[in-house]
């Protein structure tokens, strides 16, 4: 999780940890799953350390971590807004499953072919997951949007996959 997601919950209000782990899995869902209680407190701490949010005035510097109150410093406000303005989009995996079947071929470590049937296997078992978590969520659930994207990201990876087996069985073809 990036540290500008802590920030953006923080910018109406200052709150506590806890309050914004419980805000981070109502939003994540099913896909939040995973996620350590104790990592938003770790990113908290290095916002604070960076200068980027600090602790509200109102409280007893002994109060337990989880009873901390947080909010944005002017420079975490500032950050914040670039974050928002940015257009870089997540990176995919593609460039190293590519390499992979290439380094496969060309050592004789593997078959391609049988290295994209055992990846569309694992990605169909993902899809079935992101789908069946996806249609458990309740209708006003603010998951299923990412759970959806999930779904439109897998779908667009096995079309890909259908592509790399298709190369690599016109290659093979050839030889």
């Amino acid at each position: 999780m990036q540290q500008e997601v802590v920030l953006a919950l923080l910018a109406k209000e200052p709150r506590h940890g806890s309050q914004l782990r419980a805000r981070l899995e109502a939003a994540l869902g099913p896909v939040g799953d995973g996620l350590n209680a104790g990592h938003v407190y770790v990113i908290l701490a290095r916002l604070e350390k960076a200068g980027l949010v600090e602790r509200d005035g109102a409280e007893e510097p002994a109060q337990r971590q989880d009873r901390k109150s947080y909010r944005l410093t002017p420079a975490g406000r500032e950050r914040l807004a670039e974050w928002l303005a940015d257009v870089t989009w997540p990176k995919q995996d593609q460039a190293d499953f590519h390499l992979k079947l290439i380094v496969a071929d060309q050592g004789r470590l593997a078959d391609p072919i049988a290295l994209v049937d055992v990846q569309r296997r694992e990605l169909l078992r993902r899809l079935r997951d992101a789908q069946r978590a996806a249609m458990a969520e309740p209708g006003d659930s603010e998951a299923v949007l990412l759970l959806e994207g999930i779904v439109l990201r897998l779908q667009a990876d096995l079309r890909w996959l259908e592509a790399c087996e298709r190369t690599w069985t016109e290659r093979r073809g050839k030889r």
